[in-house]
């Protein structure tokens, strides 16, 4: 889209946000509104549908309160980008917000969300959640801003159907990143019409692109992103450049789909929807959430799904040990520092998040679940065949760096990515770029440096 369409877009979206009245709307103190922003988009509905239950539930128990769905249709990238255009304004700030954990620090920094300490005090429930859990929310200054929904973890489905026919044996259980190249060159020999392997790449996919595809990459080799005992980030690595080197090699062999459909911000969406359920798609790293899509619930009901596919862990490049790695996220429910009512917008946390709804949503999305008395019921412990073995990867997980300066960073690595997978630029160009875009971005050469 052209830059003057996405403006206009925005401004769209802000006043007809602003038209709708939110938290921080001039309505008046007496305001009983609660608006709640969040994402909407493909064939993510789960939330959605799960909101507008839960507006019932809390507006039967709370008198005199209405709450107001303020779904945003977007993809990630825009997502991020339209919730940060309402928070400018005190007028079209929603009180509650569908907030991703690696934006946390980014946002309070901005001034857009309110510490949540001293109602989570009095929340019985908080109790059950995890410690992990409870780190997701809190920031840099030790303060809690949101409560989460359940996390995920990734790993490499695969498609029994096409393992046959390209003669593949299963279990699959690929030992480094030798066998996975190795199995998709198998299956575009033997099995024409099908689309090797799905690796998210370039910005289409947003930070999709960047966890997904390049983090499940680097974090197995022996380097990451940021220097925790230097406190810098890490621009130039042999991690970071045979990351993006598979890169360039599962596009260059189009054992990958052609770059175009790749940098649609709707493939995410069609590989789910589509490739993978008509047997179009051979190996697709994605999340532990992708089973949503299939379920009764879900965009795409396929009852076979899990008769269909199978699935194996990321191995480390080579097979160092622990042999298999991951990477996890989530997504939490914050409330706005411009909320009027900022104990009554986490009141509508507090349902949305209860132990009954949380089961339902984390059934529902395919979370891995995060508060303790739903990960011990068993209608969650059998709701989902592929459950045990996300959450066992739990075990080997890795977390993005959080800090303020990370969107940058994700931004220069999407960049990267799309340079080497559509030919503009070899590798160490990419990477060369990569870390001039870093290093300017965090503040100059003092606060990045160099892994070897």
């Amino acid at each position: 889209m052209r830059p003057k369409l996405v403006l206009a877009a925005l401004s769209a979206l802000a006043l007809a946000t602003a038209s709708a009245g939110c938290g921080g709307s001039d309505s008046g103190d007496d305001d009983k509104t609660i608006t709640v922003a969040y994402q909407k988009f493909g064939a993510f509905i789960q939330l959605d549908n799960q909101l507008q239950d839960v507006k019932k539930e809390y507006e039967a128990a709370h008198a005199g309160y209405t709450v107001e769905l303020v779904p945003i249709e977007a993809a990630e990238n825009d997502y991020y980008t339209k919730l940060s255009l309402m928070n400018r304004s005190p007028k079209t700030a929603p009180d509650v917000m569908y907030e991703d954990t690696f934006l946390i620090n980014t946002d309070i920094q901005a001034g857009f969300l309110a510490p949540i300490d001293e109602y989570l005090n009095g929340w019985a429930d908080w109790a059950q959640f995890t410690d992990a859990a409870k780190a997701a929310g809190k920031a840099q200054d030790g303060k809690t801003y949101g409560v989460p929904m359940g996390t995920d973890t990734r790993a490499l489905w695969y498609d029994k159907t096409v393992f046959k026919k390209a003669g593949i044996a299963e279990p699959w259980e690929p030992r480094s990143w030798d066998d996975i190249l190795a199995t998709a060159r198998t299956i575009k020999q033997k099995v024409p019409g099908v689309t090797p392997l799905n690796v998210y790449s370039g910005k289409g996919a947003g930070e999709g692109s960047t966890m997904q595809g390049f983090e499940m990459l680097l974090y197995g080799t022996k380097h990451t992103l940021y220097d925790d005992a230097q406190k810098k980030w890490i621009v130039q690595s042999p991690g970071f450049n045979d990351s993006l080197q598979f890169i360039k090699t599962i596009f260059d062999e189009k054992l990958a789909p052609d770059p175009q459909d790749a940098l649609d911000p709707n493939w995410g969406t069609k590989v789910n929807t589509e490739l993978v359920p008509a047997g179009k798609l051979g190996i697709n790293l994605d999340g532990s959430w992708v089973s949503s899509t299939w379920l009764d619930s879900g965009s795409k009901p396929w009852p076979q799904w899990s008769q269909n596919l199978g699935y194996a862990a990321m191995p480390t490049q080579n097979g160092e040990a622990p042999g298999k790695t991951s990477m996890s996220g989530g997504w939490l429910l914050s409330v706005g520092a411009n909320s009027k009512d900022k104990k009554a917008s986490f009141d509508f946390i507090a349902t949305m998040l209860n132990k009954e709804n949380t089961l339902k949503y984390d059934i529902g999305a395919g979370q891995i679940a995060e508060r303790k008395d739903v990960a011990a019921d068993p209608r969650y412990l059998e709701s989902n065949p592929s459950l045990e073995f996300f959450t066992d990867l739990v075990e080997v997980t890795h977390f993005r760096p959080a800090y303020p300066d990370y969107p940058n960073v994700s931004n220069a690595i999407q960049v990267a990515m799309e340079a080497v997978m559509t030919g503009q630029a070899s590798v160490d160009q990419a990477a060369k770029t990569f870390a001039e875009q870093v290093t300017s971005a965090v503040g100059g050469p003092d606060k990045v440096t160099s892994a070897s």
